[in-house]
Parts: structure tokens; C-alpha cells; sequence
């Protein structure tokens, strides 16, 4: 009796220990549990740059397709998504109230440039992740002082130094002519532009900006047009690339018009402006252009639009917000898969840093995304499109603007 007692209670204590031992792999912060990993941002789904809105709905939509196979390693993602309205001060109370209220493991996906600087320093002093942020100022590449903020948005001063050095090449006569906004999304942007001119950025005869908070940007593209410019380079948001165009038609004048990618969305921007006064706009992607019958037969394109049918048929499938929350979240997914059962924000920031050469479905053929601890900037290729009216056409090859 004893020997059969012994045994059983050996066998107990091994089954225990077992136990004990796989519970000790687990490692978990707040915002993480045997179920559930809560993640949460801000988004502008009211105010001057709420046609971004639509982006943080798409990521919901994703978090709840994912859910419903299971979640991540078997946990589900509960996803806080708050309104800034694109306001700095109303993106640092949501954002402490996601911290220190919900408990949200990690903040991902936030958007703007004006409302993350907000909440950096907060966040990177609490050592929470605030990574695959979506803007793409160079500011945010700064893993020595701010090692907890990584971005996603392919960076603007590298795309924008495309668009200086086609210029040189192509229009080396031409008098440009600058709109862009009044903040470091907009200085990023035209920083990286003059750069790509070089010594020639005298060729800008004219640059204005305007506030975000500005009801048009009419008075400026006059003045643009008034200064003799035959180039238009369009630094501005979706609202404001609207607008631009818009006026550019109005005005009966034709330049040679670029416009950031960021403005680039055909269902956000385009068809708004109009898509004849569009035509022949020209812009640098990283991504393929959905809506493009040359991409129908591709795999990428084809579970995106299946994805938007079923779990979020409300939203425009070729609006470009839309496939970068579609893309954000699946980075995300990586991200977190990769962590297993060591939930912490330590390990979150790790995995974050830690990529090489991940090729995302929506992305052109040939471009990829890296990130490593001491260069957080995750694209450095894209490739020069034309609008023909319909869609982006790309032409020529892929533009790489690595400094690695």
C-alpha cells in the first residue's frame, strides 16, 4: 500500500512539476494572459485627417478575422482603437488612458506625425512598445534615444529624394513649384526632395505651406501657378492632395504634377478629385495597386479583396488606407507570433527589431521590409507610377535609395 502510495504520489509531484515547468515558459506583461493579447492606438477617425480613419477599421476587421481562426499561439486580440480626431493633445489622453487604464500591451499602429511625437517620450519613458507607428518621418528612426518607437510607413525623405532626382534627369529645366504641409510630415518630405536635387534645388522658384487646420489650400496653389511654375510637387495629406488637384484643374493649368504617396490613394484622393483631372499624376509606391487588372491574377491581391468581401465589405478596397491597415496588421501578426509565450513588452520590442527581408503579399515584386536594432527604418525601394485615368501604371525600374 505504501509502495503503490509513494508511486502515485511521485507520479502526482512529476505531473505537477510538468505543469510548474510550462507555466514558467509563459512570461506575461500587462495586456497579456493565456487568452488574450490586448493591443491598442489612436487613429483620426474624426477632424482634418479623418479619411485615415478608414485604416483603423481595417485592422479591426483583420484582428476580427483572426479571432475567428483561433487568434495568435491561441489567444485572441482585443483591439482599442481610439479617436485623436488627429490632435495631439486628445492622441496623449487616449493614449494614457490605453496605458494606465486598459493596460494594453503594446501601442501599434498609431497614426500622424503631430500625434505620435506627442506621446513618444510618454511612452518610450513608460517602456511600452510604440512601434509600426504609420508615418514615415525620419525623426522616428532614432533607436539610440527613442528605442522604443519603430515605424512601418515607408520613409518620406527617402521617397521624396526619387521624385528630385527623376526630375533632374527628366526635366532638368523645370521650375518647381512646392505645396506641403507645415510639419515635420510635410519639412520630412521636402527635405528628402531638395536633397534629391542636390545643387540644383535652386530649380524651386516657389514653396508654400499650409496648416492642417487650414479650410483650403487654394490661395496657395494659385500663387504657385502665378510664379510661372511648370512642375507641381504636391506634399500634402488625403484631404489636401483633394484639394490640390482639384484646383490645379480649375486653374486650367498643367504642370508636371507629383504627388506623395501619401496622397496617392485612388479611392481616398483620386476619385474625390476627379479621376480626368488626376490623369497623368505621378507618384512612388511600395506597394502593388489594387484595382489594376494587371494585378488580378495575383495571390497577394486576390485574399485582400477576399479579405475586404467578407470582413469589412463597408470599406473601399482600392482606398490605399485600406491596405496599409490590412498590411500593418499583418506585420503585426508576424510580430506577435514570433513572440510565443514570452508576452512581454521587452520581447514585443525585440521581435519588432529583429526582421529581415519579409515579404508582406501587398508589396511590389522585389520589395521588402527590414528592421534591426540599430536601423529602424523598414523600406528603402519603391517604384516611380503614372495615373492613366483609371489607374497607376509604374514604369521603369525598382529606385532604391539605401544607405545600408
Amino acid at each position: 500500500m505504501r509502495t503503490s502510495m509513494t508511486v502515485a504520489v511521485a507520479a502526482a509531484f512529476g505531473l505537477m512539476s510538468t505543469a510548474a515547468a510550462l507555466a514558467a515558459d509563459k512570461k506575461y506583461d500587462p495586456g497579456a494572459s493565456d487568452t488574450e493579447i490586448k493591443i491598442g492606438q489612436t487613429m483620426p477617425y474624426s477632424g482634418p485627417a479623418s479619411a485615415y480613419g478608414t485604416q483603423g477599421r481595417a485592422e479591426a476587421a483583420y484582428w476580427k478575422m483572426i479571432n475567428s481562426q483561433g487568434g495568435i499561439n491561441g489567444r485572441k486580440i482585443t483591439f482599442l482603437s481610439m479617436d485623436d480626431g488627429y490632435s495631439p493633445p486628445k492622441t496623449v489622453e487616449q493614449t494614457r488612458k490605453l496605458v494606465e487604464q486598459d493596460e494594453i500591451l503594446a501601442n501599434i499602429g498609431s497614426l500622424g506625425t503631430p500625434t505620435n511625437s506627442a506621446i513618444q517620450k510618454y511612452l518610450n519613458g513608460k517602456r511600452v512598445p510604440h512601434i509600426l507607428i504609420s508615418t514615415g518621418a525620419s525623426k522616428w528612426n532614432d533607436p539610440k534615444n527613442f528605442p522604443w518607437t519603430t515605424p512601418f510607413y515607408p520613409p518620406y525623405a527617402q521617397e521624396a529624394k526619387i521624385y528630385g532626382k527623376y526630375i533632374l534627369k527628366e526635366l532638368p529645366n523645370a521650375k518647381i513649384g512646392v505645396i506641403y504641409q507645415n510639419d515635420d510630415f510635410g519639412k520630412d518630405y521636402l527635405k528628402g526632395f531638395k536633397e534629391g536635387l542636390g545643387e540644383k534645388a535652386d530649380l524651386i522658384v516657389k514653396e508654400l505651406s499650409y496648416e492642417v487646420t487650414d479650410p483650403t489650400i487654394d490661395s496657395q496653389i494659385v500663387s504657385l501657378k502665378t510664379a510661372g511654375a511648370d512642375v507641381l510637387m504636391t506634399i500634402t495629406t488625403p484631404k489636401f492632395g483633394a484639394q490640390a488637384i482639384r484646383k490645379v484643374t480649375d486653374l486650367g493649368w498643367k504642370p508636371t504634377h507629383f504627388i506623395v504617396s501619401v496622397a496617392s490613394s485612388i479611392g481616398g484622393v483620386l476619385e474625390p478629385a476627379g479621376l480626368e483631372a488626376s490623369t497623368g499624376l505621378i507618384t512612388a509606391l511600395a506597394t502593388k495597386v489594387v484595382g489594376d487588372p494587371a494585378w488580378d491574377s495575383d495571390k497577394g491581391v486576390q485574399d485582400y479583396l477576399a479579405f475586404m468581401k467578407q470582413w469589412y465589405p463597408e470599406g473601399n478596397p482600392i482606398d490605399g488606407s485600406n491596405q496599409t491597415g490590412y498590411t500593418s496588421a499583418q506585420f503585426t501578426a508576424i510580430i506577435l507570433k514570433n513572440c510565443g509565450d514570452e508576452l512581454t513588452r521587452e520581447n514585443i520590442l525585440k521581435q519588432a527589431t529583429n526582421i529581415s527581408k519579409v515579404s508582406l503579399p501587398l508589396l511590389l515584386p522585389g520589395i521588402t521590409v527590414s528592421v534591426s536594432p540599430t536601423d529602424y527604418s523598414t523600406y528603402d525601394t519603391f517604384k516611380l507610377a503614372k495615373f492613366d485615368g483609371k489607374t497607376w501604371k509604374f514604369f521603369g525600374e525598382n529606385l532604391s535609395t539605401a544607405s545600408r
